[in-house]
């Protein structure tokens, strides 16, 4: 028995019994049930008792031992208690834990996923960062998290598109293609311009693109040199990412927002402008028009347009939000740096001032900054450590991992070369050998004649054997909460417990028969638990982004 049947069959249980008590009703969330801390008071808790006896007007305990008669006669459950003020501890019979590694087996890829925000449509931006030079390891932290949080919100039922915004538009833009141009003729770089042999090696490739570039008018020049470099860059940008296993659905330009329409003539920032002044929030004031998000809890009003005819930053923010939601999003979740604190309210307040409720169609991740002792700047940036050379001496995996396994709020600094080591101080390490080892496991019963004709789960009483099934149960739970709170690293954590439970069962429990021993149906039996532990370490590891070894 799987723990979402228990649980169903509780709120059966509990939904009969409430038929006759009029006006009171639960969903199914109210019966969801947890581990208890010490496994003597057995495989799963309810608190459901606890939780309507105030309704009902009744003691919670005499509540919870009035359900425990049609709980002990489910299928499956070896036994009921009722603990302290009305906890109801059940604990199932062997063979009945044991059925989940069949299911886990026969549910292969699709184990863990589950349906606890089905119905959610979100758009998830992060990452985006300037196309004005390569990614560095702040956009890493970003990155690995970012992907990580999709993976478990798809896995978790909701449909997520995940966005890179390019900030392609603006200054720095201007400022870019003076570098490049500087550059291909032997110039320094300018005041404030953009410094570092990439820049050097962009400038080449424009030049071998429009060989005639220096002979063009300067503003021309600059303009040529701004748009390839940028196309240049972009694309680099884009592979780094690629290396890294993380996938973006769109590539959002910012200059889109400021072109205007065919057919109007307006660009999405005026029709921005337009939508909420419709709804009463924008007035002009100095010379300027503003939007007034103090209304809805911002430190201060906004301008969108300053008296010089020039939009802000905010309006372009303005527009690409509304962009979102006229694209069918009616979530949003925004990934943003350490830096961008500032943004949360104002963000919240243009939700808001669009129609929105900010509380549920709205959430901003704060990442925290990163330092990786170790580290060498980069020799083509200089200022910077780059996650292609991070890739380089780290690998995919390991970065993946360890950026995962932390809270994104909580300031990170790692160790590199723990990162690259090869022992079980390692987390990844120890996660994907235990990984590697199912399936060691599963060649050598290959070779041994062991196969999973046989299933038999009553006969894994073991205790190593009982802690490793409770774990295997837990992870549709792990998933979806991850997935609730938007904190992937539940996930990695998970992976490292449950990478200690099997270890410890494969020091205890043999899959192979001893020498001339014949196979038993034990054997078989083992061998699907093995194998359920493989594709869960594989499942788990999938949703962080980090591959499954077969071999190490």
């Amino acid at each position: 028995m799987t723990p979402e049947a228990l649980s169903a069959a509780l709120f059966a249980i509990v939904t009969d019994r409430l038929a006759t008590a009029g006006g009171v009703e639960i969903t199914e969330g109210d019966t969801a049930l947890e581990r208890p801390r010490n496994r003597d008071h057995g495989d799963w808790a309810s608190n459901i008792a606890m939780r309507l006896a105030k309704r009902l007007g009744t003691n919670p305990r005499a509540f919870a031992e009035e359900l425990v008669p049609a709980i002990r006669a489910l299928d499956g459950v070896a036994s009921v208690e009722v603990a302290g003020p009305g906890f109801i501890n059940i604990t199932l019979e062997a063979a009945a834990a044991a059925e989940v590694a069949r299911t886990i087996v026969e549910s292969g890829d699709g184990y863990g996923h589950n349906d606890a925000l089905a119905g959610h449509t979100i758009n998830m931006e992060f990452v985006s960062a300037n196309p004005t030079g390569p990614l560095h390891i702040g956009h890493t932290r970003w990155a690995a998290l970012g992907d990580s949080i999709a993976r478990v919100l798809k896995a978790s039922g909701a449909a997520v598109t995940t966005e890179y915004y390019i900030n392609d538009a603006g200054s720095q833009m201007d400022v870019f293609g003076l570098s490049i141009l500087a550059a291909a003729k032997g110039e320094p770089t300018p005041e404030k311009g953009y410094p570092g042999p990439y820049i050097q090696t962009l400038a080449q490739r424009v030049l071998e693109q429009i060989p005639d570039l220096l002979e063009r008018p300067d503003a021309e020049a600059i303009a040529l040199a701004r748009d390839l470099a940028y196309e240049l860059q972009l694309a680099e940008i884009k592979q780094s990412l690629a290396n890294f296993h993380v996938h973006f659905d769109v590539f959002f330009s910012e200059r889109t927002l400021h072109t205007p329409d065919a057919a109007t003539g307006l660009t999405a920032i005026d029709d921005a402008e337009a939508r909420l002044r419709a709804q009463g929030h924008v007035y002009e004031a100095d010379d300027a028009v503003w939007v007034r998000t103090t209304d809805f809890g911002d430190d201060k009003d906004r301008v969108l347009t300053r008296g010089n005819g020039i939009v802000t930053y905010f309006a372009a923010d303005a527009a690409y939000y509304l962009s979102k939601k006229d694209r069918g999003f009616p979530e949003k979740i925004y990934l943003l740096g350490a830096d961008h604190h500032g943004y949360v309210g104002r963000l919240k307040a243009l939700a808001a001032a669009a129609g929105d409720d900010p509380d549920t169609g709205l959430s901003v991740l704060i990442g925290q900054l990163v330092n990786l002792n170790g580290a060498k700047l980069s020799k083509r940036a200089g200022n910077i450590i780059e996650l292609d050379d991070l890739l380089d001496w780290l690998g995919a995996d390991a970065l993946r991992y360890w950026l995962a396994r932390y809270p994104a709020d909580s300031p990170l600094s790692l160790d590199g070369e723990k990162l690259r080591s090869r022992t079980n101080d390692n987390p990844v390490f120890y996660v994907q050998y235990a990984h590697a080892r199912t399936r060691s496991v599963a060649r050598n019963a290959a070779d041994a004649g062991v196969t999973r004709a046989d299933f038999e789960p009553a006969l894994l009483v073991h205790p190593t054997e009982n802690a490793l099934i409770g774990a295997l149960q837990e992870f549709p739970r792990i998933v979806a909460h991850a997935a609730e709170l938007r904190e992937p690293h539940r996930v990695a954590r998970y992976l490292e417990e449950l990478a200690g439970y099997y270890h410890r069962w494969y020091d205890a429990c043999r899959v192979l028969p001893f020498g001339d021993e014949p196979i038993t149906a034990l054997h078989g039996t083992r061998l699907w638990l093995n194998d359920a532990t493989g594709q869960v370490l594989r499942n788990g590891l999938d949703l962080i982004g980090v591959s499954a070894p077969d071999r190490m």
